[in-house]
C-alpha cells in the first residue's frame, strides 16, 4: 500500500463520521421543529376551548319606528333596525331606547358621502354594534349580539 492509499483510507472515516454528525443534526432539529409546531398547534387549541363559547341566536327585536337623523351638509339619514338578542337575553321585554340614543349619537354629523359605499356602512354598522353591545351586555349577561338594518336611506 503507497502513502496516497493510506491517505485515501484516513480520508474515508473522517468523512463518514463528518456526514453522520450532519444527519444526526438534521434529525435533531427537525425533531424540535416538529416538536414546537405540535405544541403551537395543541396550546392554540386549549386556548380556543377556554375562550367562551359564542352566544346563541334568540329573538329579533324589531325597532318599531324608524327615525329621521341629520346627517352633515344638510343632508338626512331615514334609519330603522332590530336587535339580535341572544338566546341568554331569554323572553323579557327590553327598553329600546338606548339603542336609539345611541343610534342617533352614533349617526348624526356624519358625512353622507361616509355612508354612500358598503365598506363606509359596515363600519359606521360595526361601531354602533360596538356600542349597543357595551350597554346592553351587564352583568356578565350577553343580551345583545347583532343588529339589522330595516331601513336605511340618505337624502
Amino acid at each position: 500500500m503507497g502513502k496516497d492509499d493510506k491517505d485515501t483510507a484516513a480520508d474515508a472515516p473522517k468523512k463518514s463520521k463528518k456526514m453522520l454528525m450532519i444527519i444526526v443534526l438534521a434529525v435533531v432539529l427537525l425533531g424540535a421543529g416538529a416538536g414546537a409546531g405540535g405544541y403551537a398547534f395543541f396550546a392554540k387549541g386549549d386556548a380556543a376551548e377556554a375562550a367562551e363559547p359564542a352566544p346563541v341566536r334568540g329573538a329579533v327585536v324589531p325597532i318599531e319606528n324608524t327615525m329621521t337623523i341629520n346627517l352633515a351638509d344638510a343632508h338626512y339619514l331615514k334609519l330603522g333596525f332590530a336587535l339580535q338578542m341572544t338566546e341568554e337575553a331569554g323572553e323579557e321585554e327590553i327598553d329600546t331606547a338606548e339603542a336609539l340614543d345611541l343610534a342617533i349619537d352614533q349617526y348624526t354629523g356624519m358625512k353622507i358621502a361616509e355612508l354612500e359605499t358598503e365598506k363606509g356602512r359596515a363600519k359606521a354598522k360595526e361601531e354602533l354594534l360596538a356600542k349597543i353591545e357595551k350597554a346592553y351586555n351587564v352583568d356578565d349577561k350577553h343580551l345583545v349580539m347583532g343588529i339589522y338594518f330595516t331601513s336605511f336611506v340618505t337624502q
